[in-house]
């Protein structure tokens, strides 16, 4: 199912046809290797930067029962310490990051490549890593929706403890956060990429501001250096038993985020990414987990908020305000993250066509997708209101990013034995002990499910259903599509046969499968009984790589005087302009006046059957995506005033 969805989208009728614009991002060549370590910093790292506004706080909550307050200071920073360490240094820095498809990461990107290792002999495998990349990208959109909402109140909620004017401004932490994120989500139709340069020296100063709190409280009780042994987490964790398993789901907080930056390593490259990580923002992490710990080691009451009890007086506006400007870049970053996921989805056939817009002209990565945006905004907003508070999303944040990080395992395990050709005691050397620590965390943090947790989940399997209902859906359209159709040479033959009156200029008739004769040319033969001069089998396509070579765009084939087949392809990061491609097949001595071209597509109305091969509730999901998919003459960028439909009632 996965090979018929990514491969070859239909722009006949299929509605999995589906070529997007290019993913978010930069192309490293070019820049310098600064300049890309430093918008990593702003893009890659933002949601991670903020977990210290609200991540400690959460664990030090849950260990109020623990045997004494040095053993849960120590035992706490020590698995915070480690767990960033082992999930991101170790796991995405030193070993995921080498699992690239042509320099792009994520979990859409690893589910192509695995796909591709695994090759139409490896089908049922194939489907299985379908479904996982499904899977992760729900769980990519649950953990989306609540970052936002999370960080943004956190920052905010630093007016609680403002000096002077705290109580007082206490009643507007909600409206504010609110009034942040409304506007945040507004200026994303006008393009994020002029601000997008501050982003980075923005947030590398929040990291230096980061490291500078922890090391100025270090000094307070310097004992908290023994967290560095990672006995002490697993001491606190023996001690305190199924207390201790709690409070792992909240120790996970730390490294939200981080899955970023192997999402994001084909905009800024790996060596980039790698140097921001190593050299400035894990130091700046580990030095204010430190410093936390010390100040609670040294003033026992400083717990219950203490990355704010860091902060000195004199300090505390300009640190709020750059709180404040670092989770709304985190939050521009989960937004952009998810737009590309967008984009991707819908071109690997996960998700119909949806509109999306481009926002500059010369950085081929900066769009905007209204549906999207609109989506996340509204539940940004429930959230806040249903939870009011970052401490009560805190029990809801987590699960979504354990999940997600869990198929990235799953999904590296294929790469792994299929591309490295590692043997099966390597691989499980490697993956064990990670998947073995990603089941520990999903299991902690299953148990915020009655606190909210439900909530991702919930969204995720909404997501999931979408996507399953969608690509079934599509499948069964093309296979009924294919049966019903004639096959192209006996079309030839027939025309031979008995031969139409002929039409002056090109027809270009788009189709998902380049053998069979689209239903829209069948149409006009029927109906019109009419037969352009030169006729063009159109086939756009979708690889498993992220990018494809200009000089491996356009494939030309003649079938005889009176038809070419054309197939067009596209990386599933890049986007679709047909005419544009078009004009390339001049070079291939295909030459034709857009002018005098006339594009046929195949229009279909869909009416649910029981006995479809879906349950009729489903029919009616698929016929409801299929009515408000993106048209295609502007998702392929067809010139309107040169398309022509043809319509026909199929059941489904």
């Amino acid at each position: 199912m996965a090979s018929e969805a990514s491969s070859a989208p239909s722009l006949d009728s299929d509605p999995a046809s589906s070529d997007i614009p290019q993913q978010a991002g930069h192309d490293p060549k070019g820049h310098g290797f600064m300049a890309l370590a430093l918008g990593a910093v702003g893009v890659v790292f933002g949601d991670i930067g903020t977990s210290p506004l609200y991540a400690l706080r959460e664990a030090l909550a849950h260990s109020h029962n623990t045997t004494g307050i040095e053993h849960a200071v120590l035992g706490v920073v020590s698995l915070v310490l480690w767990t960033l360490t082992l999930f991101v240094t170790i796991k995405y820095v030193i070993f995921f990051m080498r699992a690239d498809n042509k320099g792009e990461g994520g979990t859409l990107a690893l589910m192509a490549l695995a796909q591709k290792a695994l090759g139409k002999a490896g089908r049922k495998r194939s489907v299985a890593v379908f479904f996982l990349g499904v899977i992760g990208a729900a769980l990519f959109y649950g953990d989306g929706i609540i970052t936002p909402a999370i960080s943004v109140l956190s920052a905010v909620e630093g007016l609680k403890d403002a000096p002077h004017v705290g109580h007082a401004l206490t009643p507007y932490i909600l409206p504010i956060s609110a009034g942040i994120l409304i506007m945040l989500f507004m200026v994303q139709a006008k393009g994020t990429h002029r601000m997008a340069a501050l982003f980075g020296p923005i947030t590398a100063v929040w990291f230096l501001i980061l490291g500078a709190l922890g090391a100025w409280h270090l000094a307070d009780d310097l004992s908290i250096l023994r967290a560095f042994n990672p006995w002490y987490g697993l001491r606190f964790l023996l001690e305190n038993g199924f207390l201790g398993f709690v409070i792992l789901g909240s120790v996970f907080l730390v490294v939200t985020g981080a899955e970023a930056l192997y999402a994001d390593m084909g905009h800024f490259g790996k060596a980039p990414i790698r140097a921001a990580w190593l050299w400035l923002v894990f130091p700046c992490l580990a030095l204010n987990y430190l410093g936390q710990g010390s100040l609670v080691l040294d003033h026992p009451s400083a717990r219950h908020n203490p990355f704010w009890e860091m902060v000195p007086t004199f300090a505390y506006w300009p640190v709020l305000i750059m709180a404040t400007m670092a989770t709304v870049i985190a939050s521009q970053a989960v937004i952009t993250g998810a737009f590309s996921m967008t984009q991707q989805a819908v071109q690997l056939g996960l998700l119909p066509r949806i509109d999306i817009k481009r926002t500059s002209e010369t950085q081929a990565g900066q769009i905007f997708v209204p549906a999207v945006n609109t989506f996340l905004l509204v539940g940004v907003l429930i959230l806040l209101l249903m939870f009011q508070s970052s401490h009560k999303l805190a029990s809801a944040y987590g699960i979504a990013v354990t999940g997600a990080m869990f198929v990235d395992t799953l999904l590296a395990y294929v790469v792994i034995r299929q591309v490295w050709k590692w043997t099966l005691w390597q691989t499980a050397l490697l993956l064990v002990p990670l998947a073995v620590l990603d089941l520990v965390f999903i299991a902690s943090n299953m148990l915020k499910i009655p606190d909210g947790a439900w909530l991702p989940l919930a969204f995720g399997a909404l997501l999931v259903l979408i996507m399953w209902t969608w690509t079934r859906g599509a499948q069964i359209l093309t296979d009924k599509t294919r049966r019903d159709s004639v096959p192209l040479v006996d079309l030839m033959e027939i025309l031979r046969a008995r031969a139409p009156h002929r039409a002056s200029g090109t027809a270009i008739f788009l189709t998902s499968d380049p053998d069979m004769t689209p239903v829209a040319l069948m149409h006009n033969l029927k109906h019109n009984k009419v037969l352009h001069e030169r006729n063009v089998i159109l086939t756009v396509r979708t690889a498993e790589t992220p990018r494809v070579a200009e000089d491996d765009r356009v494939k030309i084939e003649k079938v005889n005087d009176d038809f070419k087949k054309v197939v067009i392809t596209y990386g599933f990061m890049e986007s679709p302009n047909l005419p544009k491609a078009l004009a390339v097949c001049r070079k291939q001595g295909l030459k034709f006046d857009i002018m005098a071209t006339s594009f046929f597509l195949g229009r279909r109305s869909i009416v649910p059957s029981a006995n479809s091969g879906m349950p009729l509730w489903q029919d009616k999901v698929f016929i409801f995506l299929m009515k408000n998919a993106a048209n295609p003459t502007d998702f392929f960028k067809i010139p309107p005033g040169r398309v022509v439909e043809l319509g026909a009632q199929v059941t489904v």
